[in-house]
């Protein structure tokens, strides 16, 4: 009887042991390819879902993702409607964050937020930026001055495609946003690649995402140790969504057939 009574409290444990570890992770309800973005059915995909989907395997954990529009996720992690949230960055939100105790993973992917102009305007300095397309909800810190002493204007649209759109018809004569993403947009989601091009001669901003949580550090403690034993599944990862592909490496800023062009002839000369 005692025996038995063993088994059938062991039994009833078992689906509490399975589920012990599951986490929801807020993530930003966007098109932010090719960092991260939702399908047709709302679910969340991308460099970001595949990188954290490796970890919770490694870890043995369960993930579960709730999309928040963006302006929302800071405060469904500090409220405790999420355990986790990405991405995050300690320079983000300063003061709404004061006096929360907020663990920051190791970087998981780098981001430029810059300038795109026409290619044949790159190059050519602060004179030829009179206006500014940003995207709204967007800061262009590095021209905040600018546009507060009125030598820059800021003409603001609703998406990245009117900003897209503004720069090509010369309504602006730049736009700011993030660099990997507007080009993946230009060279994959339109109809016009290669037509706007990162300008690194204008200040721009370089930085890097974070998994953030408040309640579970010890959890941001082994996703770095994930990150720094699984550093080639990591990078391979990056390699194959191409999150990086425009901002690091020797072709900073260069037009897309200009690389393609070189590394062909690299590939004949057998370099």
């Amino acid at each position: 009887m005692k025996a038995l009574l063993r088994s059938c409290l062991l039994a009833s444990l078992l689906p509490v042991v399975a589920h012990a570890e599951s986490y929801v992770v807020g993530v930003e309800r966007a098109d932010f390819e090719p960092y991260f973005s939702l399908n047709e059915q709302g679910q969340y995909q991308g460099f970001a879902r595949e990188l954290l989907d490796t970890f919770a395997r490694e870890a043995g954990i369960e993930l579960r993702y709730r999309a928040v529009a963006p302006a929302g996720l800071l405060g469904e992690l500090l409220e405790g409607r999420v355990d986790l949230k990405y991405p995050d960055s300690p320079t983000w939100a300063v003061q709404a964050k004061a006096g929360q105790r907020l663990s920051y993973s190791a970087a998981t992917a780098d981001f430029i937020d810059g300038v795109l102009v026409a290619p044949l305007q790159q190059g050519k300095g602060l004179r030829q930026l009179r206006r500014l397309a940003v995207v709204e909800g967007w800061t262009p810190e590095q021209y905040r001055d600018a546009i507060a002493v009125g030598t820059l204007q800021q003409v603001s649209v609703a998406s990245l495609r009117e900003m897209i759109h503004s720069t090509l018809k010369r309504r602006a004569d730049g736009g700011y946003y993030n660099v990997e993403v507007a080009i993946y947009a230009l060279n994959h989601r339109s109809s016009s690649p290669n037509a706007l091009v990162f300008d690194p001669t204008l200040p721009y901003q370089r930085g890097t995402y974070h998994l953030s949580t408040i309640r579970h550090p010890q959890l941001i403690e082994r996703f770095d140790r994930f990150l720094a034993e699984h550093a080639p599944v990591v990078a391979a990862l990056k390699a194959r969504y191409r999150v990086e592909e425009n901002i690091n490496s020797e072709f900073l800023g260069m037009e897309q057939w200009k690389i393609d062009h070189i590394q062909r002839q690299r590939a004949r000369q057998g370099l």
